[in-house]
Protein backbone atom coordinates (compact mmCIF):
# COMPACT_ATOMS: atom_id res chain seq x y z
CA UNK A 1 0.00 0.00 0.00
CA UNK A 2 1.41 3.77 -1.18
CA UNK A 3 1.70 6.56 1.19
CA UNK A 4 -1.15 8.97 1.04
CA UNK A 5 -0.55 11.92 -1.03
CA UNK A 6 -2.65 14.22 1.35
CA UNK A 7 -1.11 15.00 4.90
CA UNK A 8 -3.31 15.85 7.85
CA UNK A 9 -3.77 19.04 9.05
CA UNK A 10 -1.83 19.90 12.07
CA UNK A 11 -2.97 21.25 14.96
CA UNK A 12 -2.12 25.08 15.20
CA UNK A 13 -3.24 28.58 16.47
CA UNK A 14 -3.40 31.26 14.06
CA UNK A 15 -1.00 33.15 16.48
CA UNK A 16 0.84 30.64 15.28
CA UNK A 17 0.72 30.81 11.34
CA UNK A 18 2.58 34.69 11.64
CA UNK A 19 5.25 35.08 9.40
CA UNK A 20 7.98 34.95 12.16
CA UNK A 21 6.57 31.07 12.95
CA UNK A 22 8.38 27.86 11.66
CA UNK A 23 4.97 27.13 10.75
CA UNK A 24 4.79 29.58 8.18
CA UNK A 25 5.97 27.66 4.85
CA UNK A 26 4.21 27.05 1.88
CA UNK A 27 2.41 24.07 1.49
CA UNK A 28 2.15 23.15 5.21
CA UNK A 29 -1.22 21.02 5.74
CA UNK A 30 -3.03 22.76 9.14
CA UNK A 31 -6.27 22.91 10.85
CA UNK A 32 -7.07 26.22 12.30
CA UNK A 33 -10.13 27.00 14.11
CA UNK A 34 -11.37 30.99 14.44
CA UNK A 35 -14.55 32.76 14.31
CA UNK A 36 -15.39 33.99 10.92
CA UNK A 37 -14.95 37.64 10.92
CA UNK A 38 -16.17 38.37 6.70
CA UNK A 39 -17.02 36.35 3.76
CA UNK A 40 -16.55 37.87 0.34
CA UNK A 41 -18.95 35.89 -1.72
CA UNK A 42 -17.48 36.60 -5.45
CA UNK A 43 -13.84 35.45 -4.55
CA UNK A 44 -15.01 32.73 -2.00
CA UNK A 45 -12.65 34.12 0.22
CA UNK A 46 -12.95 34.02 4.13
CA UNK A 47 -11.02 35.62 7.43
CA UNK A 48 -11.07 34.19 10.43
CA UNK A 49 -10.34 36.23 13.83
CA UNK A 50 -8.92 34.24 17.44
CA UNK A 51 -7.84 37.47 19.59
CA UNK A 52 -5.81 39.86 17.28
CA UNK A 53 -4.52 37.03 15.03
CA UNK A 54 -6.22 36.52 11.68
CA UNK A 55 -6.29 34.40 8.55
CA UNK A 56 -7.38 34.17 4.94
CA UNK A 57 -9.02 31.12 3.67
CA UNK A 58 -9.86 30.13 0.57
CA UNK A 59 -13.28 28.40 0.46
CA UNK A 60 -13.70 27.76 -3.13
CA UNK A 61 -13.79 24.30 -3.00
CA UNK A 62 -16.15 23.85 0.14
CA UNK A 63 -19.52 23.31 0.23
CA UNK A 64 -20.53 25.22 2.65
CA UNK A 65 -22.86 27.93 4.51
CA UNK A 66 -21.10 30.55 5.87
CA UNK A 67 -22.38 32.97 8.85
CA UNK A 68 -20.53 35.88 9.78
CA UNK A 69 -19.45 35.88 13.54
CA UNK A 70 -19.98 31.89 14.11
CA UNK A 71 -16.93 29.39 14.87
CA UNK A 72 -15.24 27.11 11.87
CA UNK A 73 -12.14 24.89 11.37
CA UNK A 74 -10.62 24.73 8.25
CA UNK A 75 -8.52 21.58 7.40
CA UNK A 76 -5.92 22.93 4.00
CA UNK A 77 -2.63 23.78 2.57
CA UNK A 78 -0.85 27.44 3.18
CA UNK A 79 -0.07 29.48 0.58
CA UNK A 80 1.99 32.21 1.06
CA UNK A 81 1.31 35.46 -1.18
CA UNK A 82 3.46 37.56 -2.91
CA UNK A 83 3.32 40.14 -0.36
CA UNK A 84 3.68 37.40 2.54
CA UNK A 85 0.28 37.04 3.35
CA UNK A 86 -0.97 33.55 4.42
CA UNK A 87 -4.21 31.90 2.96
CA UNK A 88 -5.26 28.90 3.66
CA UNK A 89 -7.06 26.46 0.57
CA UNK A 90 -9.23 24.46 2.81
CA UNK A 91 -10.24 20.84 1.99
CA UNK A 92 -12.52 20.56 4.77
CA UNK A 93 -14.38 23.02 7.10
CA UNK A 94 -16.96 22.65 9.68
CA UNK A 95 -19.09 24.93 11.87
CA UNK A 96 -18.09 24.19 15.28
CA UNK A 97 -20.29 26.83 16.97
CA UNK A 98 -20.66 24.31 20.36
CA UNK A 99 -16.81 24.17 20.69
CA UNK A 100 -15.24 25.22 24.04
CA UNK A 101 -12.28 27.42 22.35
CA UNK A 102 -10.36 27.42 26.23
CA UNK A 103 -11.03 23.58 26.50
CA UNK A 104 -9.99 23.12 23.09
CA UNK A 105 -6.44 25.18 23.76
CA UNK A 106 -6.08 23.44 26.74
CA UNK A 107 -6.29 20.24 25.16
CA UNK A 108 -4.17 21.08 22.43
CA UNK A 109 -1.31 22.56 25.09
CA UNK A 110 -1.88 18.83 26.65
CA UNK A 111 -1.53 16.45 23.39
CA UNK A 112 1.18 18.68 22.56
CA UNK A 113 3.04 17.75 26.02
CA UNK A 114 2.13 14.18 25.63
CA UNK A 115 3.49 14.03 21.97
CA UNK A 116 6.66 15.59 23.02
CA UNK A 117 7.15 13.08 25.85
CA UNK A 118 6.59 9.97 23.69
CA UNK A 119 9.29 11.73 21.17
CA UNK A 120 11.58 11.96 23.83
CA UNK A 121 11.23 8.58 25.91
CA UNK A 122 11.67 7.11 21.88
CA UNK A 123 14.84 8.97 21.74
CA UNK A 124 16.12 7.96 25.37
Amino acid sequence: MSASAVNSGALVTLQELKPSSPNFKPGGAFRVTGKLQEYTLETAVAVITDGNASLKVDTQHLNLNLRPGSLYQFIGELHIEPSNEAILKARVGRNVDGLDLNLYLQSMQLLREFQAAQISSWTA
